[in-house]
């Protein structure tokens, strides 16, 4: 970049350029301006300039990965303090005593500076400082830091005292970064409890300046989890990042959220940031800074390589790739090498060893859920764990009678059909147990248990369908030999069905209809269970199912299949005194029902099978097969807007079958049960966990990137109802990519919608109004425009709030529009009253275009209030017209009071203050029509009257309106705190006493 032109540079102009850059971002390109800057005041020869630059020089680099480079300009205005300190002004003397501490800090953080060295600096420093008569409150702090840095700890603890008991003065730090250190050396110290408490007013917004509460959030994250808070350190990851992101200045701080992340399970996450800011680990400008982020690497790419993502490729910069385990090795080793100078310029091993300790440290815990996606690892990483049931199903039944490894085979087979009549999901394992000890001991099983060992054998086999299909029919062999033939056709129903269901469908079903015209015939003459029969018809009903998009006439059949699976239903029903097994083939028949029914779009009518399906396995005693039936009621519930039973289905789902669901499936529980209980006014906090757990488990899912977005859409939107700005803004930014690709566009419109609330209330206005037009440009393509006018009024807000007035005006104009075609002039009338508001802040326009652009604000609401058909309309007019006389009489004096002084004053102000007073006194008349509702406006109305009479020097008649005021409201609100915000009563009486005060 350069800013050469052909002009000559003058002092002053190099003046105005020093202040242009020292309004300018940090970065790279103001500390290049400033540079050319400092070049540019020494051909001048003004020596105040060449201060005046140098110090901008300083100041820009202090706040970037280049504060190393500050030595050098500071060292060169000590030379000139000591050659003419008589050109040093006031405030440039201050600038230079300020500038000395960090100069200590930059020489402390570079190795090649000798200790000795900085150790001189040192009392140079307290020289300055007790000539100039500062407080030594910096010169200890600077001294702690040193000693802390290089292992001394009983000095450091000396100095720690020394430090906060010295006075506080003009030259000490903010109070924030003091704590952001003292709270770090307890931290190190391992009183992390001290530490956080120490922290605490920065945490909690008592205290911040332009680094924190960024560092402090990020110092905090590992006390946190070490104190077991991890829903703390979570909320502190999302709020501080957002603040870090990107900042040169903040790397200590951004390697503090690549360690959490490395420490929580949230490798992907970590690796994410890492590789944003990966120029930071050769940067090289800040020593000790680039140490942080080195050491934090090297923890995340080796947690990276322990969990099998030794290949993964990460891009760095200037578009190299390297597998992690490279970047582990250079990092690694860039990280020794640097402590290994630290500790060789300080004769001490204290760098070496706190680097080391954190490159091998271990995680807190498996999983940490954030709320913000990350990039899915590549296969090769354990699986997480699964949600842990609140009663495993082996509880719902008698303890396993013998140990597995047992050779007793008769204990063992009595346990297998134990579980295998109680339908328990370890029936399978317990009859591997039973055919393995048999072929291991050579013991013979009776005919019906080979039967029965084969059979599960072949529901183990399904992954491989004719190794199945073969041990189907061998199991049906076997049960027939004994003497089973209704067994040994459900054998055979086993081994058709699965060869349909790998896709020989035709000759699949086929073969099981005419084993379900056997099963008639034996079930006839008691020879097979209603069971048997029902499970093979169930079978045949499911291969149909399958085959419906692909039919000739697919409505016809979905009603032919539905037809027989409501005659299949009456015949279980007809026979479940049979037995538990009975029952929950029943409810196995109405699930299936259910399913088509819900995919036909009658979905009543599903529910209400469901439910009937979940009645059913819970009187069979087989709650995990409760499950997915739990899970399809609660889905149908919230459809038909029935979130209080929803949520209470999928309670029920995720207790039942924990360990059971995919990560997909949990994700959609938790999804469930959060919208449930946002639907029903729920608490928000219960809310934000279970999204928090949906997005969690769609991470954990293939294809899970559209449920996530929606669960951090819920999960935004609850953090922002609990006014917990800094997360949701976090999330709602993480969700909007996904949102975008997966969802249609109003679950975009309503994320950037919140989003937006969240930068206003974090007073980023500017990224608000984008935000807001974003949204607003999507709304208005909608058929409903009503949207579409609230974003661009939002957007005219937030673009105000930034002072943008031009784009701003454009939106209030936007939005007026809109409102107008909508017929609600009440709101058309606000976007033009702000819209007058900008006119007279705006250049060239002045109070006469901002009154007219008010009047037009007036006469819509008269009309309308006039056309009125109903009171409650006509009374909501009348008070936004009497708000807007109010208004106007504001609009007046303020653009009175902007107007320069004039020393031949004809009278303008005295005729401007009589104009305000009539709109005043319009609004006073028009609230007192509407009664007690507008109580309190008329009387502000009545005091910004009163004020108006006593500037125009009316003091009798002010003195009326106030104590017409105080006789308004008498004693009302004596007994409440009069500094109460919302104690109108007591803020009218003070301001009124205040007036009458004034007149006296």
């Amino acid at each position: 970049m350069t800013h050469e032109n052909t002009t000559p540079h003058t002092v002053e102009s190099i003046r105005r350029a020093l202040r242009e850059n020292d309004s300018a971002p940090y970065g790279p390109a103001r500390n290049a301006r400033a540079e050319e800057l400092v070049a540019l005041a020494e051909t001048t020869g003004d020596r105040q300039l060449l201060l005046a630059a140098l110090l901008e020089l300083i100041d820009s680099y202090q706040f970037t990965s280049e504060s190393g480079k500050t030595l050098v300009p500071f060292a060169r205005l000590l030379r000139l303090w000591d050659e003419r300190p008589a050109d040093f002004t006031e405030s440039a003397l201050h600038q230079l005593h300020w500038q000395f501490k960090w100069i200590i800090y930059s020489l402390i953080g570079n190795p090649d500076v000798p200790l000795d060295a900085v150790r001189r600096w040192l009392p140079d420093m307290e020289r300055h400082y007790r000539i100039a008569g500062h407080s030594l409150r910096p010169v200890r702090a600077a001294e702690f830091y040193l000693a802390q840095h290089v292992g001394d700890d009983a000095l450091a603890d000396r100095l720690l005292t020394e430090w906060t008991a010295a006075d506080r003065d003009a030259m000490s730090d903010c109070l924030a970064c003091e704590l952001n250190e003292q709270g770090e050396w307890q931290a190190e110290r391992g009183d992390d409890e001290r530490a956080i408490a120490t922290w605490s007013p920065v945490l909690d917004g008592e205290k911040s300046c332009a680094e924190q509460p960024h560092l402090i959030l990020a110092l905090s994250l590992v006390p946190l989890l070490r104190l077991g808070r991890l829903d703390e350190a979570r909320r502190h990851h999302l709020r501080g990042y957002r603040m870090a992101r990107g900042n040169g200045s903040l790397v200590p701080a951004l390697a503090r959220h690549i360690e959490f992340c490395a420490l929580t399970g949230n490798e992907a996450r970590g690796l994410e940031i890492l590789a944003e800011h990966a120029a930071y680990l050769d940067s090289g400008e800040e020593p000790l800074s680039q140490l942080e982020i080195l050491s934090a690497a090297a923890l995340l790419l080796r947690r990276l390589v322990e969990l099998g993502h030794a290949d993964r490729p990460v891009p760095l910069p200037g578009g190299a790739t390297v597998t992690t385990e490279q970047l582990l090795a250079r990092t690694r080793e860039a990280a020794h090498d640097l402590a290994r100078r630290f500790d060789a310029r300080n004769g001490t091993d204290r760098v070496s060893t706190r680097v080391s300790a954190r490159m091998s440290g271990t995680p807190f815990t498996d999983r940490l859920p954030l709320g913000v996606r990350g990039a899915r690892l590549a296969d090769g990483s354990p699986a997480r764990p699964r949600p842990v049931p609140q009663s495993a199903p082996v509880a719902e039944v008698a303890p396993v009678a013998a140990e597995a490894d047992s050779d007793d085979l008769a204990t063992l087979l009595a346990e297998a059909r134990r579980l295998a009549l109680a339908q328990h999901p370890d029936a399978r394992a317990a009859w591997r147990t039973v055919a393995g000890t048999a072929d291991r001991t050579g013991a013979e099983l009776d005919p019906s248990a080979r039967a029965e060992a084969t059979y599960h054998a072949a529901l183990d086999a399904l992954d491989d369908p004719e190794a199945a299909i073969a041990l189907f029919r061998r199991a049906a062999e076997q049960f027939e030999a004994a003497d089973e033939p209704g067994e040994g056709a459900a054998g055979r129903a086993g081994a058709a069905y699965t060869m349909a269901a790998s896709g020989r469908t035709e000759e699949g079903l086929a073969e099981l209809d005419a084993i379900c015209g056997q099963l008639a015939t034996l079930h006839a003459d008691g020879r097979a269970t209603a069971r048997q029969l029902t499970g093979a018809l169930l079978s045949a009903a499911r291969v149909r199912l399958g085959t419906l998009q692909t039919a000739p006439e697919p409505t016809a059949a979905a009603e032919a299949l539905t037809d027989e699976l409501r005659a299949l239903l009456a015949l279980a029903e007809e026979h479940r005194t049979e037995g538990s097994r009975m029952l929950s083939r029943t409810a196995d028949i109405s699930c299936v029902l259910g399913g088509l029914l819900a995919g036909g779009g009658d979905a009543p009518q599903a529910a209400e099978l469901f439910a009937r399906a979940v009645e059913l396995y819970h009187e069979a005693d087989v709650p995990w097969f409760a499950a997915e039936a739990e899970a399809r009621l609660a889905e149908l519930s919230l459809s038909l807007g029935q979130p209080q039973q929803a949520e209470q289905a999928a309670r029920a789902a995720l207790d039942h079958g924990a360990g059971l669901f995919e990560p997909l499936g949990c994700a959609h529980l938790h999804l469930i049960r959060a919208e449930a209980l946002a639907a029903t006014g729920q608490d928000d906090n219960e809310v934000a966990e279970h999204a928090l757990e949906a997005t969690h488990w769609a991470d954990e899912a293939d294809g899970g990137a559209a449920l996530g977005a929606w669960a951090q859409l819920v999960l935004g939107g609850a953090l922002l109802r609990l006014r917990r700005f800094d997360e949701a803004a976090s999330v709602l930014e993480s969700a909007l990519p996904d949102l975008q690709e997966h969802h249609h566009e109003g679950q975009v419109v309503q994320a950037r919608w919140w989003l937006g609330e969240c930068l206003v209330a974090l007073g980023d206005h500017r990224q608000a109004g984008e935000h807001f037009l974003l949204a607003a440009d999507i709304a208005k393509g909608w058929d409903a425009q009503r949207d579409h006018a609230v974003l661009a009024h939002l957007a005219g807000d937030a673009l105000n709030g930034a002072g943008l007035n031009e784009q701003a005006a454009a939106a209030y104009t936007r939005a007026e529009e809109l409102w107008g075609t909508l017929d609600r002039p009440q709101n058309a009338a606000r976007a033009i009253r702000a819209r007058a508001w900008l006119t007279l802040r705006t250049p060239g326009s002045g109070l006469p275009t901002a009154l007219d652009v008010m009047t037009t604000a007036e006469h819509l609401l008269t009309e309308a209030a006039a056309e009125a058909t109903d009171d409650e309309s006509r009374t909501a007019l009348r008070t936004d017209l009497a708000g807007t006389h109010r208004q106007t009489a504001e609009l007046l004096i303020r653009g009175c009071e902007s107007e320069p002084d004039d020393d031949d004053d004809d009278g303008t102000a005295e005729r401007t203050y009589e104009q305000a007073l009539t709109y005043a006194e319009k609004a006073i008349t028009l609230f007192a029509s509407l009664g007690d509702p507008a109580r309190h406006d008329h009387t502000g109305a009545q005091l910004m009257a009163a004020w108006l009479e006593s500037d125009l020097g009316r003091g009798s008649a002010a003195g009326i309106r106030a104590r017409a005021v105080l006789d308004e409201y008498g004693s009302e609100g004596e007994d409440e705190n009069d500094t109460e915000p919302d104690n109108i009563p007591a803020r009218r009486r003070a301001e009124a006493r205040a007036l009458l005060d004034y007149l006296d």
